[in-house]
């Protein structure tokens, strides 16, 4: 898992982009008053950044199309998207916020 931050440096209703290499896509972690999500930062739709979005409970609305998807499955819940995006483990440890990527298809773990 990787460190993301400090739970209390992202509060509830706010978002953190993450990148942890050069061959892995850049996350966005989510902090809701459902919990910690996280998934692949870009839309599934158009070339945007999901952690710049609105987020509304367990959603993350696209700021550049308004594309809705379900922090909790990745998956979108209004056009334009039609794809979900990943999603990713997510914990805390030590009052810090740490990722687990998904494993990417085709990927060797």
């Amino acid at each position: 898992m990787f460190p993301v931050c400090r739970i209390e440096d992202l509060p509830v209703g706010e978002s953190v982009r993450i990148q942890i290499d050069d061959t892995t896509p850049a996350i966005a972690v989510f902090h809701t008053e459902d919990g910690l999500y996280a998934v692949d930062d870009t839309c599934s739709h158009q070339d945007a950044s999901l952690s710049e979005g609105w987020v509304e409970g367990c959603f993350v609305e696209c700021p550049l199309h308004a594309a809705r998807f379900d922090l909790r499955t990745g998956a979108p819940t209004c056009l334009p998207a039609r794809r979900p995006v990943r999603t990713h483990e997510v914990g805390v440890l030590d009052g810090t916020v740490h990722v687990r990527p998904a494993v990417r298809e085709g990927a060797v773990a």
